[in-house]
């Protein structure tokens, strides 16, 4: 059975980065690529940071309910299309979702077993010294985006694990630590389940008249 992997944080923790170093060290994880219907920017490829489609494409797709999870930030829309999930099930693969609060919240609702892992910069300063260091937003878009990380933040413990991404290098293995052990401890849990299965061999054989 697949293990589904939830990763949020709020514009500029630096989760795009760690997410990289994820499947680097771990490429047989399916990364999900979120739909949205905001512009690109910067070097953003279509099909690689993001699945980008217009409004009409956008609603048509909730309309046939091909996402797993969806939302509205700001003004523009994301969503999980469901084919990643699938997939992973299909081929016994874990899946590694990049959403928003909001998505982590109907995601955990929907797939409870989901391990949800939070990503947040060491303080608001750092926050929005990163995202000047963008150069690619104005001031009131910083302002918009700390006043909705401050939201974000204050819903850390709907996540099953809290990472601060104050250092780069310890951040990353951090979280390559979370996703093993979990995934360990899926493992063994299956290993679990097939040992009860044997053991109740030995007792239907044991319950049998003349044994």
């Amino acid at each position: 059975m697949s293990q589904i992997f939830i990763i949020s944080a709020p514009s500029g923790s630096g989760k795009s980065t760690l997410v990289n170093s994820l499947l680097a060290h771990e490429p047989d994880l399916i990364f999900s690529v979120s739909y949205t219907t905001r512009a690109p920017r910067g070097q953003e490829q279509d099909g690689r940071e993001y699945h980008f489609v217009t409004r009409e494409e956008f609603r048509r797709m909730i309309a046939a309910g091909e996402f797993i999870e969806w939302a509205q930030v700001f003004d523009d829309y994301y969503g999980t299309h469901r084919r990643y999930v699938d997939q992973g099930r299909a081929e016994g693969r874990d899946v590694v979702l990049d959403i928003d609060v909001q998505g982590a919240r109907q995601l955990k609702e929907k797939i409870p077993q989901a391990v949800s892992i939070f990503i947040l910069a060491p303080s608001r300063e750092e926050l929005e010294k990163r995202l000047r260091a963008r150069g690619d937003v104005s001031d009131a878009v910083i302002r918009k985006r700390l006043a909705k990380a401050a939201g974000e933040i204050r819903n850390f413990g709907q996540y099953d694990y809290v990472l601060v991404n104050d250092d780069l290098q310890a951040a990353s293995e951090r979280l390559l630590w979370i996703v093993r052990t979990a995934r360990l401890r899926a493992a063994d849990e299956q290993v679990q389940a097939r040992v009860r299965r044997i053991l109740e061999t030995f007792e239907l054989e044991e319950s049998e008249p003349g044994t």
